[in-house]
């Protein structure tokens, strides 16, 4: 029963993981501009839900009515010269061991609904955050809100392990301290990062404070080492800007773990 639920979770997380790269492609463009309605060689994005679910390719790639693609120095480009989108074939496995981690340290718990609803979003976010250090308000804003539902309708069922109240209020004091951090110093964390603290902050809540001031470090630690590693590498300065996002969520990651298997 434990091993089939994990593998069930495994499974869900790869199905909508595969979704992840066409999602990302169209969202990863700079603020102000319109998100993209068409592949990089210009053919138009087709598919259920006005396109955003679909295969990375687009119909008319998959078809094979791209050109021939050489491979030069910056990368794959078609022979017109547009670049091909990113293959991202890591989204479905990450997605999945994400997953089927969650499911392993939460077990049968109502719970684990919410997590396994929501890790395909913290997927996708991470995934835009890396591309363009940008996290649309048309995700973080909706994740937080269906952070709050989603665990308001499991605190409604037996053998829950959280407390709403403390979902609320932990996603509630992160984003405080966020929106505190942004306003010391605004070039260093972008409000994109105080509007996923808010959902972040709420999953969790669900399991008390310490593991929201755990999963809270847990995502500046992995930051700090990552920028110290650049600048070890001399790839990058201490003034030079890193996206936040996906070392906030791995640190949410890591704090959800920790407080499904204390629970």
């Amino acid at each position: 029963m434990y091993a089939m639920l994990i593998g069930v979770a495994a499974l869900w997380g790869a199905a909508t993981g595969l979704l992840v790269p066409r999602a990302a492609y169209r969202f990863s463009v700079p603020p102000g501009e319109p998100w993209r309605d068409a592949c990089p060689a210009g053919h138009p994005l087709t598919g259920p839900a006005r396109a955003w679910l679909g295969a990375a390719r687009c119909g008319g790639c998959a078809e094979g009515a791209v050109a021939e693609v050489r491979t030069g120095a910056s990368g794959a480009v078609t022979a017109e010269g547009a670049p091909r989108p990113a293959p991202h074939r890591l989204a479905p496995v990450v997605t999945a061991l994400a997953c089927a981690a969650l499911a392993w340290s939460t077990g049968t718990r109502p719970e684990l609904a919410a997590w396994l609803l929501l890790a395909p979003v913290a997927v996708l976010l991470a995934s835009i955050d890396h591309r363009v250090h940008r996290l649309p308000d048309g995700l973080t804003l909706p994740a937080a809100g269906a952070a709050a539902v989603l665990l308001g309708l499991a605190a409604l069922l037996p053998e829950h392990a959280g407390s709403w109240l403390s979902a609320l209020l932990g996603g509630l004091v992160l984003g405080a301290f966020y929106f505190l951090l942004f306003l010391v110093n605004p070039r260093g964390m972008g409000f994109g990062d105080v509007k996923l603290a808010l959902s972040l902050g709420t999953v969790l809540g669900w399991y008390g404070w310490p593991v929201v001031f755990a999963g809270g470090f847990a995502g500046f630690l992995f930051g700090a080492v990552y920028g110290a590693g650049l600048v070890a590498l001399r790839r990058a300065n201490r003034k030079t800007g890193i996206p936040f996002g996906p070392f906030m969520i791995a640190g949410a990651f890591l704090g959800l773990l920790f407080g499904g298997l204390a629970a």
